[in-house]
């Protein structure tokens, strides 16, 4: 297969392999799921859905049918687990005081997250506005960069997700979600993304040191560019910058009056072990957005947090939400926030970090089909070809992997048609992490060394 040919963020839901599966489903579920079929509008990585959940609990999610599953997708909300006692006690209380807070007040739990966040960000990050999704939240930093610095065009990545609405698919550069919208918002200018493993196309050696000089050609060429939005680490696949690169745009983001946009909705918030992945690399930006697992995967919580600096636009609206200063999301929030620092989840993060990596390295010893293996914390992605040689993607092979680690118990996402990407809650114990793991490592057998 070509290296031109790109694949989405998720599985193949239309597939000979998605078919068996959804065969193998008892008649209630197969029920369900054609209800599903028939009331909700069809789209790619939804429909047909892959099963009907029950419930969920910790690490696991459970189907209707009872079987349990280590969720090591989650869909990045899950840093706290699922069903945390706390933050759905702490939402529970929340909901018999004040469940709406209407526009034009505001109340304790906001304002308690509000300076919470401002304690924990490095630097000058003091400033906040939460919205009910990041996605909501993109938009606004987009808002804020140009009101900052009067400029209205962006920079950012090929192939990075940043939102399904118009402003976030126009600087986001996910192919998948771009297709069949006609046009976005005019001034976004994407460059190659960042990547570690295999070229971009035959022939390639272009590195992110490289990537960072045509960075600073086009700011120098271009005045009009504003704004520089970045996944500080790619989530589908699991893209590092290196510090060099990370330095190099920071200064780059100086030197020519441009934002720095920090999109750290599934990788922020401890994630990485630290609470911003942009620590990892001692650099601060001019705004970060936070999203997914900043509601303790019980509710739609974002945040835009944002230089003190940058308190500037007074006389327009940035967000304006209807749920903007939500006290129950807020109430979830705190509580999240208060598991992590409780059960130092931040510590067991990078402790858990080395298990997982010296895991999944041995399973790269044994299995010639793991081409790659790379990760910080409790985010990896393990990427298979066919031949380690030529690194051409084992895109089959990815996809009965996938349905064998179902059946044995074990979730995670498929991305870019050959990489498991593994992203386990925080709070996953040692014995867990082991029995997941040595689920991922059955699925392999077929492909052990001889």
């Amino acid at each position: 297969m070509s290296n031109h040919v790109r694949h989405g963020e998720g599985d193949v839901n239309q597939s000979p392999l998605r078919s068996h599966w959804m065969a193998s489903h008892q008649k209630d579920t197969t029920d369900w799921l054609q209800e599903d079929e028939t009331y909700f509008l069809h789209q790619s990585l939804s429909t047909p859905c892959l099963d009907v959940l029950e419930g969920a609990q910790g690490a696991t999610i459970t189907t209707l049918e009872g079987k349990e599953l280590y969720d090591f997708h989650g869909n990045a909300v899950h840093q706290v687990g699922f069903q945390h006692p706390h933050v759905i006690e702490s939402m529970k209380k929340q909901l018999d005081t004040l469940s709406f807070s209407t526009r034009r007040y505001t109340n304790k739990p906001a304002i308690q997250l509000a300076k919470k966040l401002a304690e924990l960000a490095p630097g000058s990050l003091s400033k906040s506005l939460f919205a009910p999704g990041a996605t909501s939240a993109i938009g606004m930093a987009l808002k804020l960069a140009r009101i900052a610095t009067g400029k209205h065009k962006t920079i950012s990545m090929w192939e990075s997700f940043h939102g399904a609405s118009m402003d976030a698919l126009s600087v986001g550069g996910e192919a998948h979600f771009r297709r069949q919208i006609g046009p976005l918002l005019p001034g976004v200018i994407h460059v190659p993304p960042i990547q570690t493993y295999r070229p971009l196309w035959e022939g390639a050696s272009l590195d992110d040191r490289q990537l960072a000089s045509y960075i600073e050609y086009i700011l120098s060429q271009d005045e009009d560019i504003g704004a520089i939005v970045m996944e500080t680490i790619r989530n589908t696949d699991v893209q590092i910058p290196s510090q060099a690169f990370m330095e190099k745009i920071r200064e780059l983001c100086n030197t020519y009056n441009v934002k720095l946009i920090f999109d750290e909705t599934a990788i922020g918030f401890g994630r990485t072990g630290t609470w911003f992945a942009f620590e990892q690399y001692n650099i601060t930006p001019d705004m970060v957005v936070l999203g997914k697992g900043f509601g303790g995967a019980a509710f739609p919580m974002a945040a835009l947090l944002a230089d003190e600096a940058l308190d500037i636009a007074h006389d327009t609206s940035l967000g304006h939400f209807t749920h903007e200063k939500s006290p129950v999301g807020a109430a979830a929030s705190l509580a999240t926030i208060e598991v992590m620092e409780q059960e130092q989840l931040l510590s067991k993060t990078k402790a858990f970090e080395h298990i997982m990596r010296e895991r999944l390295e041995g399973m790269k010893n044994q299995f010639e089909i793991i081409g790659d293996v790379r990760g910080l914390g409790l985010l990896f992605a393990v990427e298979l070809v066919q031949d380690r040689v030529t690194k051409q993607k084992a895109t089959k092979e990815v996809e009965e992997m996938m349905y064998k680690c179902l059946e044995l118990g074990l979730s995670f996402k498929v991305s870019k048609g050959n990489v498991l990407q593994l992203c386990p809650p925080l709070t996953i114990t040692e014995q867990q992490l082991h029995e997941a793991l040595d689920r991922l490592e059955a699925s392999l057998m077929p492909h052990r060394k001889e």
